[in-house]
């Protein structure tokens, strides 16, 4: 007797072939790593430097992304308008595009002589080139990830409770800090991980944008990438270091959902 949920047995055969194509490479990563020399290449100044640097940026983005991307994903979700069924498909964009195209339109946008950053440019701000231009470009490839999670759990949550609050005579303001966000923190905590995790790995845009200068745009990626050529052995290390790092953030999200908070 079978249970409604029980599959087929085939569907494990594609499912086990797709694990082991996500694990190997990663195995591969092990596999390669000098470990008698390990500690000492992921604490070299370089990979201290670059990590310190990939943590920062990426929480300042994350924090970004949380600003901006909590409103976004309301507006998304409870909009009916013809201009916010158009917003949608734009705000998500930087899911699909290269990261080298998000540079390179982020150059255009901030750079010296670009729509924006010519005026920045005047008034004596410069951002390209910059750690803030790290920040920027982690903002721009990681907030569609935060607004897609946030936006499914509004459509989920509905606007019940936010209903009911009004009617009993709670402010706009009132029911968005003690009903809205209460209800969207599950998916508003599964979003800035994600977020992060994506900043944490972002290499193309923030190499057309911020250039590669250590200690202030040379992030963990940009460092990997560099080191590949010259000392593959510490190229190895880095890598796993990052996934490991990758590797902690995802797991405390899962352990935040078993916890019954994510």
């Amino acid at each position: 007797m079978h249970r409604p949920n029980d599959l087929p047995n085939w569907v494990y055969v594609p499912a086990a072939i797709g694990a082991t194509f996500v694990v190997l490479p990663l195995v591969a990563i092990a596999v390669r790593v000098d470990w008698p020399h390990f500690w000492s290449l992921i604490t070299s100044p370089s990979s201290m430097t670059a990590l310190g640097l990939s943590l920062k940026t990426a929480a300042v983005s994350t924090a970004l992304c949380v600003v901006l991307g909590v409103p976004m994903a309301l507006v998304l979700a409870r909009g009916q308008s013809r201009v916010v069924r158009l917003l949608r498909p734009l705000t998500l964009l930087p899911l699909v595009l290269p990261p080298v195209v998000g540079g390179i339109a982020l150059l255009y946008a901030f750079g010296r002589l670009g729509l924006l950053g010519r005026y920045l440019e005047a008034a004596g701000i410069h951002i390209a080139f910059t750690t803030a231009a790290v920040v920027l470009a982690q903002t721009f490839v990681s907030l569609p990830f935060l607004v897609i999670a946030l936006e499914g759990a509004a459509r989920t949550a509905g606007a019940d409770y936010e209903v009911v609050a009004a009617s009993l005579g709670a402010r706009p303001s009132t029911v968005w800090w003690r009903v809205t966000l209460p209800l969207l923190t599950p998916g508003l905590i599964s979003g800035a991980v994600l977020a992060f995790a994506r900043s944490l790995g972002e290499f193309g845009a923030t190499l057309t944008f911020a250039g590669s200068r250590e200690g202030v745009t040379r992030t963990l990626p940009l460092a990997i990438y560099l080191q590949r050529v010259t000392d593959a052995d510490a190229a190895a290390a880095m890598s796993l270091l990052l996934v490991a790092v990758a590797a902690v953030v995802v797991l405390g999200l899962g352990a935040r959902r078993l916890a019954g908070i994510g």
